[in-house]
């Protein structure tokens, strides 16, 4: 079983900026592609950021130029900066792990971080 703790959410005005953390734990044994998914009021679920084994990343283009998704493979962390929020930024931000061990994959989640963007 793969766990996830995410940190770093909170309220934070216009043009702020905030660092979300996500640490896994548990049965990893290889990570693949990590990422950072959000859910606003009423919305669907979308992808923000993902970063893959290879660090290559993609993001969604609202937040391209502010947004950053890192990865500290020896900490089985992944990291979202975000620079110059914007009120259309708040969200629920979910952390979410690709990987595979011997004979199986797994597709973990964390339990959310709420992100609000408000004077």
């Amino acid at each position: 079983q793969v766990r996830l703790v995410e940190s770093g959410g909170g309220l934070v005005q216009p043009g702020g900026s905030l660092r979300l953390s996500c640490a896994a734990s548990g049965s990893i044994f290889n990570i693949n592609t990590m990422g950072w998914y959000r859910q606003a009021p009423g919305k669907q679920r979308e992808l923000v950021a993902i970063i893959t084994s290879g660090s290559t990343t993609n993001y969604v283009d609202s937040v391209k130029g502010r947004f950053t998704i890192s990865r500290d493979n020896a900490k089985n962390t992944v990291y979202l900066q975000m620079n110059s929020l914007k009120p259309e930024d708040t969200a629920v931000y979910y952390c979410n792990v690709q990987g595979s061990f011997p004979g199986s994959k797994y597709d973990a989640w964390g339990q959310g971080t709420q992100v609000t963007v408000s004077s």
